[in-house]
């Protein structure tokens, strides 16, 4: 039987990194992929997405989907980032007080997945943020820049055993060790993620970040549920 996989993004990033690399990947599965960012607001009849502000917005989004797509094919995921997330997140207060990050994101999910109370839904929360991904080989960031601040990035990753592992600091994330060492690297986000992740590919991906690698073999492994 095929799955229909509905995925809640938190920006326009991951839905482009969803539609450009995880739905090709996953069709290979029979699992047909589909991306959507948050809904954050409506202002004259136009719907702004992308973004979290809170997790009403968030349960609202999510929710909303679920009763679209009521069949018994249609199954749904987050693509959420650890770092930043709003406080009011189910989870979050219990999360914090965790000091092991994989150990934070499973209690963030278990809260999400009891709150929203969906059989057909699976949460899932990036450590720490999408650009970790990035980070699991981030030599092939030439592919989209020229600089030298890519060998800073390859030195600074090596000290950790896990790019999942680089914190949720305001200036110590994965994004904003990316910008501070390429500065053009905030201006080309949108473009320049899903290609660098592209070169690096799923297989070092998932062998290099042990938590997005195995929501990623839950999501192969759907049809088998």
């Amino acid at each position: 039987m095929a799955i229909r996989l509905n995925l809640i993004v938190e920006g326009q990033t991951e839905e482009a990194f969803v539609r450009q690399i995880l739905s090709p990947h996953l069709a290979n599965f029979c699992i047909w992929a589909n991306a959507r960012c948050i809904l954050t607001s409506r202002r004259g009849g136009v719907k702004y997405r992308g973004g979290i502000g809170s997790y009403g917005q968030a349960k609202r989004d999510i929710e909303g989907w679920i009763k679209e797509d009521r069949k018994s094919d249609a199954r749904f995921t987050t693509l959420f980032d650890v770092y930043g997330l709003p406080t009011d997140f189910p989870g979050y207060k219990e999360a914090k007080q965790r000091s092991d990050p994989y150990e934070r994101a499973k209690t963030l999910e278990d809260a999400l997945g009891e709150d929203i109370s969906d059989r057909r839904f699976i949460p899932h929360f990036q450590l720490h943020e999408f650009e970790a991904l990035l980070l699991s080989e981030p030599q092939k960031l030439d592919a989209q820049f020229d600089s030298t601040g890519i060998r800073r990035l390859v030195d600074m990753v090596a000290r950790f055993d896990s790019p999942e592992l680089i914190n949720d600091g305001n200036n110590t994330a994965p994004s904003k060790r990316i910008i501070d060492a390429i500065p053009e690297y905030a201006r080309m986000k949108l473009s320049a993620a899903p290609i660098v992740v592209e070169k690096i590919g799923l297989p070092k991906l998932r062998s290099q970040c042990k938590h997005f690698g195995a929501w990623l073999c839950r999501l192969e492994t759907l049809n088998e549920e």
